[in-house]
C-alpha cells in the first residue's frame, strides 16, 4: 500500500464528490457510497461491541468478520470487482450453526436488551440490516455480485444469534416481548 493514506485532508470531496477506487469520481450521495457507508457504520459499531467483554473465540471471530467489512467496502468502491466470495458466506452458515446450536429454541419473540454487548450486538444487526438494503438498493441501479448482499444477510442473523448468546455469557437470557403486557 505504500503511502496511500499519507494525507487525509485532501480537500477533493469539497464540493460534494468523493473518488471511487477506480479512479472516477461520484456524488457523495450516490447510492455506492451510501452503501459503502453503511458497511463502514456496521464496521465502526463492530469496533464498540468489541470493548466489550466477550468470549474469545467469539472476539477472534468478529474481528475476522471486521477484515471482511473492510474488504465488502472495498469491493463496493470499485465497481466490477470482486472480493467476498462464497466461502465468505458459507464461513457465516458455519457459525451461525455453531452458535445456535447451543441455543434454546425460540417460541417468543425477544426485545433487543439484557447485557450491554448483547444491546450492541443488536445495534450491530439493525445497522447491518440498512447495509444489506443499501447494497440491494444499488443492485437494482448496477451490477453487483450476489455475495456482498448474501454476506450481510447471513451477518444480520449471526449478530441476532450472537446477542442471546452474550446475554448467557453474561449470566442472563432473552429478554421476552410480552404481547399482553398493560399498556398506558
Amino acid at each position: 500500500m505504500g503511502n496511500r493514506l499519507s494525507k487525509i485532508a485532501t480537500r477533493t470531496g469539497d464540493k460534494g464528490t468523493t473518488g471511487l477506487g477506480d479512479g472516477s469520481r461520484v456524488d457523495k450521495d450516490n447510492v455506492r457510497i451510501q452503501a459503502i457507508g453503511e458497511v463502514d457504520e456496521l464496521n465502526s459499531n463492530l469496533g464498540v461491541l468489541l470493548a466489550e467483554a466477550l468470549p474469545d473465540e467469539m472476539r477472534e471471530e468478529l474481528v475476522s468478520i471486521q477484515h471482511d467489512l473492510f474488504d465488502l467496502g472495498g469491493e463496493l468502491c470499485i465497481p466490477g470487482y470482486q472480493m467476498i466470495k462464497e466461502e465468505h458466506v458459507e464461513r457465516l452458515d458455519a457459525l451461525l450453526a455453531k452458535y445456535n446450536a447451543t441455543l434454546p429454541a425460540l417460541t417468543e419473540f425477544i426485545l433487543p436488551a439484557g447485557s450491554r454487548a448483547a444491546a450492541l450486538s443488536h445495534v450491530c444487526r439493525t445497522v447491518c440490516r440498512r447495509a444489506e438494503r443499501a447494497i440491494v438498493m444499488l443492485g437494482k441501479n448496477e451490477t453487483i455480485h450476489d455475495f456482498p448482499r448474501q454476506y450481510v444477510n447471513r451477518l444480520s442473523d449471526l449478530m441476532f444469534v450472537l446477542a442471546r448468546v452474550l446475554n448467557r455469557f453474561a449470566g442472563g437470557s432473552d429478554v421476552l416481548w410480552h404481547h399482553d403486557r398493560k399498556r398506558g
